[in-house]
């Protein structure tokens, strides 16, 4: 059953029950003190009648699965294009409520903040964008319909605290600018998602996303254990005290005078990238960028201690002071997720840079007493996945129960370690010179299927093509300028120099689809993988509290657990990607091997 909640003028909402098919079964208005006991009050029948059904079925495996039941959402039994998604915990799913709004950021942030929890949502901004640009939807309504307010980014920003949220939430009608209510954009996507050539693959895939909205909006309320102490001595160390007004650290300041004396520029400003470019020009040497690759390639004495200082200042203002004043609070580093920020799937970040916590700071993470961190990390995650995608059973017996890339030598494929990553690297990016491209043809003879996947998306990007995911998130359409320059190619008349770049346009175009259908499909397979998680975790309540999801980065997951439960944590994590394989790829024999450490802070951890 979905559960739509709805903006009303005047500061109240709609909540409307509707049925799987779209059916709309009651209807109440809800003041803003009222939606989230309403919401409350359901979760808890639900969890009453979960228990219940646990209780009749002990023995049972009680594993959830991924999104509880997202086998059953996804349609598998009935049509097992999902891959043979597992079943367990449908029938409990199947009773409780999915929460339908337009930004789970906007409503689920402050269901936590009240205390809250919801287990499953629909994400209608989300779904609308998967649906809007599916191959499989093309026949809908809602793909041939003029875009509207559904299509554009949420626009809301989060209010400072003491604020109350509800109020300003649902005094701005935000969803009757659109044009179209919440019910009706939900029933627009059911029917898109009806009529899909795909609806069991579909499905799982906008369970996913919305189940990772629900865990980004936790990871933020939760937020990653930090030590604001570790890091200012670690910062001093590496920079010098903090300043006391906003110039540079003692340490960075004596650089940047070694850097102006070495260029003979007394007044220079290290970090302006203009002045740096015309001292350095100036001092003789024929740069066209200050970039650490084209400076290490220079023989100056200015160098070395230019690019200690260009490593310096990134640290600076990355993950310095002021990046700690602004995102770490009471013990905690709240960052901003955006899911589903890149266009294959991956998550962002609209702040605080959590998929990019340098290893100089990686110490200030650290558990609380009597808690531990369980930090686990997918081992070359995407060869796997264009292997289970493919079939490729050759593959997928190199990576069983070891290294892949080591799989690869062990076969006789390539002669190193390094060379097996090379190979690899360069049939998901497409590489055309290097020590890359001259290994591709061992590994096209080795893994046919896998490397003939890859290079079919290749080609159909180069054709102007979409190409989708496993569960169906397609590639965008090239743009008009790139069809002006590519319809040259092979064209009577057309120079040389025209026909070079008119097949160079095409070729970046083909490598962005050809990398897609991995990094889209390896984004998939780690939003299931986090969802059976977060399942498993609630059910490993101590007297010290629950674990944690608290980071996420592509292939990489943190939890925050009590000691006591630290080794039935890591076991969670391990089933936990195993059932994911499973939910996607049925019974192919894939495995997707994790590094699990169990550490106290996450340079440990790493």
């Amino acid at each position: 059953m979905f559960l739509v909640l709805d903006r009303l003028p005047g500061g109240s909402a709609r909540l409307t029950e509707v049925d799987d098919a779209g059916v709309v079964l009651d209807s109440m208005t809800l003041g803003a003190d009222e939606v989230a006991r309403e919401v409350d009050r359901r979760e808890r029948v639900a969890d009453a009648a979960a228990a219940i059904g646990a209780d009749s079925s002990a023995g049972a495996d009680s594993s959830a699965g991924a999104d509880a039941g997202a086998a059953a959402d996804a349609g598998a039994g009935a049509d097992s294009s999902a891959g043979g998604a597992q079943s367990r915990g449908a029938s409990s799913a199947a009773a409780r409520p999915r929460w339908v709004w337009d930004d789970t950021s906007v409503w689920y942030g402050e269901l936590l903040q009240r205390g809250v929890l919801v287990e499953r949502a629909w994400d209608l901004r989300l779904c609308r964008t998967i649906l809007r640009r599916a191959v499989s939807t093309r026949a809908s309504r809602l793909r041939a319909s003029p875009l509207d307010a559904w299509d554009a980014p949420p626009a809301f920003v989060r209010p400072s605290r003491g604020e109350t949220l509800f109020d300003g939430l649902l005094d701005d009608d935000a969803s009757a600018d659109s044009g179209v209510s919440a019910l009706d954009e939900l029933q627009r996507q059911l029917e898109a998602l009806s009529s899909s050539s795909e609806p069991g693959r579909l499905r799982l895939l906008l369970v996913a996303e919305s189940t990772g909205a629900l865990i980004a909006a936790e990871m933020r309320h939760s937020g990653v254990p930090w030590r604001a102490d570790v890091h200012d001595r670690q910062l001093a160390d590496i920079l010098g005290p903090r300043p006391t007004h906003n110039g540079r650290p003692e340490k960075l300041e004596r650089l940047a005078d070694e850097i102006r004396v070495l260029l003979g520029a007394p007044q220079l400003n290290p970090d302006s990238q203009p002045e740096l470019l015309r001292a350095l020009r100036q001092a003789g040497l024929g740069v066209t960028s200050t970039s650490k690759w084209e400076l290490g390639e220079l023989k100056h004495p200015v160098i070395e201690p230019l690019l200690r200082y260009k490593k310096m200042s990134r640290l600076l203002g990355a993950n310095g002071w002021a990046w700690m004043d602004a995102w770490v609070r009471d013990g905690r580093f709240h960052p901003d997720y955006v899911v589903g920020g890149v266009v294959t799937g991956r998550w962002a970040t609209s702040g605080g840079g959590a998929l990019q916590l340098p290893a100089q700071i990686r110490s200030a993470v650290q558990a609380d007493d009597g808690w531990k961190l369980v930090v686990a990390d997918a081992a070359q995650l995407e060869p796997r996945i264009i292997a289970a995608m493919s079939r490729d059973t050759a593959m997928a017996d190199a990576g069983r129960e070891r290294d892949l890339y080591q799989g690869l030598v062990d076969a006789g494929v390539v002669d190193t370690r390094p060379h097996a990553k090379l190979a690899m690297l360069g049939a998901l990016y497409g590489a055309t010179s290097g020590e890359s491209a001259r290994l591709m043809p061992r590994l096209l003879k080795a893994y046919p299927k896998a490397t003939g996947l890859v290079e079919a998306a290749a080609r159909a990007g180069e054709a102007g093509e979409q190409v989708s995911t496993w569960l169906g998130r397609s590639s965008p359409l090239p743009s008009d300028e790139w069809r002006e320059v590519t319809r040259l190619i092979g064209q009577e008349g057309t120079s040389p120099a025209d026909e070079k770049r008119a097949r160079q346009v095409a070729r970046d175009w083909g490598r962005f689809t050809r990398n897609f259908v991995a990094q889209g499909t390896a984004a998939e397979w780690a939003m299931c993988w986090m969802a059976g998680l977060r399942l498993r975790l609630r059910s490993l309540r101590t007297a010290e509290g629950t674990p944690q999801l608290v980071f996420f980065l592509h292939d990489e997951v943190m939890v925050h657990t009590p000691a006591a439960v630290a080794d039935e944590v890591a076991q969670a994590v391990r089933e936990s990607a195993a059932e994911a394989g499973r939910l996607l790829f049925g019974g192919f024999p894939i495995d997707f091997a994790l590094e699990v450490a169990i550490a106290d802070n996450y340079a440990e951890a790493k």
